[in-house]
């Protein structure tokens, strides 16, 4: 069932998403896609000036990596990816829930943002973390793993996780 199901790894920017969702898909032997090469050019260059986007900037960008799952019914993937809304997931979800999981990268305000002033290099400034928090809908139904460790210990419990169940 794991090998066919597609992970997100969601969690606010600096979350830590792409670093586990590479370690994921290589432990799973399944692709990786970070979900911020699917934004449409004028979405980067909103976030670039420091302005967060909105529903109607996510749609298109939301609709794109529903379209990666149906690609990768097959052989399974993980892809990261905010989600932050509830209505988020459910666009990324559409018509393939049952094969669909999400991991819910959580951490502190002050941890995340510690971390996004120490990264070079990404066009997501630090100082739209605080809207990023203010958007996020905690997920009822997803695996959700402390960024207080290691990447790599945050892949071993999710993988714990999908073995206990």
């Amino acid at each position: 069932m794991v090998k066919t199901t597609v992970f997100f790894i969601m969690g606010v920017s600096g979350s830590g998403k792409s670093t586990v969702g590479k370690l994921l898909a290589a432990e799973l032997n399944v692709p990786f896609f970070d979900g911020d090469d699917y934004h449409p050019d004028e979405n980067v260059a909103k976030m670039a000036a420091g302005n967060p986007l909105n529903d109607t900037d996510r749609k298109e960008w939301l609709s794109r990596l529903n379209s990666l799952v149906y690609e990768n019914l097959d052989s399974g993937a993980v892809i990261a990816c905010s989600a932050l809304k509830e209505s988020y997931r459910s666009q990324l979800s559409d018509g393939v829930l049952e094969k669909i999981r999400f991991v819910h990268l959580k951490g502190s305000f002050k941890e995340i943002r510690d971390r996004m002033q120490k990264r070079k290099g990404h066009f997501m400034p630090a100082a739209l973390l605080r809207s990023q928090f203010d958007t996020l809908e905690p997920p009822q139904k997803a695996i959700s793993v402390s960024i207080k460790q290691s990447p790599s210990s945050i892949v071993l419990k999710i993988l714990e996780h999908l073995n206990q169940n």
